[in-house]
């Protein structure tokens, strides 16, 4: 899906991608059919590069659809690591639950069914990393109560974050615009992070953390 990009330049590079495994594969087409979200190859391959550049052991990922995001990162922990998955429908749990099996990341993977930010309470402690994908307007609510647990050198990351465009036009007043506006602004000027916005896709915000 082009959302940023010229559709022509957003063919180009995904059409750069190696061929996916036939479990990515058939998650790209079990979403393309039923329109799931999910983040796609491009952004996937980007969150498989940054857990592996961080060398990531524990991972929070807050909005998990069907798990495709999930199995990128969970084949880039280190040996022994751990990515929490989670989404509030069961039965988006139960499809994940398959594919991980399928994958082979499954042992890496605790699933928590509920709300993301309510399961991402119950977890104690900071992460390498933590990939922020739920509903648009707890964009907010998510840089609140999850920045200040990225270990120092770890990553925040935020799909979503230019919304089609919408972020830059002053006529769209929605909740989830508003949401990602807002989330966009606090991380930026939040001195603990150096973040950068990627026009890839639908916008990756890329947050390291440099200080307490």
């Amino acid at each position: 899906m082009s959302r940023i990009t010229p559709a022509s330049v957003d063919a180009y590079i995904k059409d750069l991608m190696p061929p996916r495994d036939p479990v990515l594969a058939e998650m790209e087409a079990l979403a393309s059919r039923n329109q799931i979200p999910i983040v796609g190859p491009v952004v996937g391959s980007l969150l498989y590069q940054m857990a592996t550049l961080t060398g990531a052991s524990r991972i929070f990922e807050l909005g998990s659809a069907i798990g495709y995001s999930t199995v990128w990162l969970a084949r880039a922990l280190r040996p022994g690591g751990k990515i929490y998955y989670t989404d509030g429908d069961k039965r988006n749990a139960a499809l994940a639950d398959d594919f991980l099996k399928r994958a082979g990341v499954r042992e890496r993977v605790e699933i928590l069914v509920g709300d993301a930010l309510t399961s991402f309470e119950s977890v104690s402690g900071e992460f390498d990393l933590i990939f922020n994908d739920v509903d648009k307007e707890g964009y907010p609510e998510v840089y609140h109560k999850a920045a200040g647990r990225v270990r120092v050198g770890g990553l925040f990351i935020a799909d979503n974050v230019l919304w089609s465009g919408r972020v830059v036009d002053p006529s769209e007043t929605g909740a989830d615009t508003e949401g990602i506006r807002q989330f966009n602004r606090m991380l930026s000027r939040d001195a603990r992070f150096q973040t950068t916005i990627l026009p890839l896709r639908d916008g990756v915000a890329l947050a390291l953390r440099l200080s307490i």
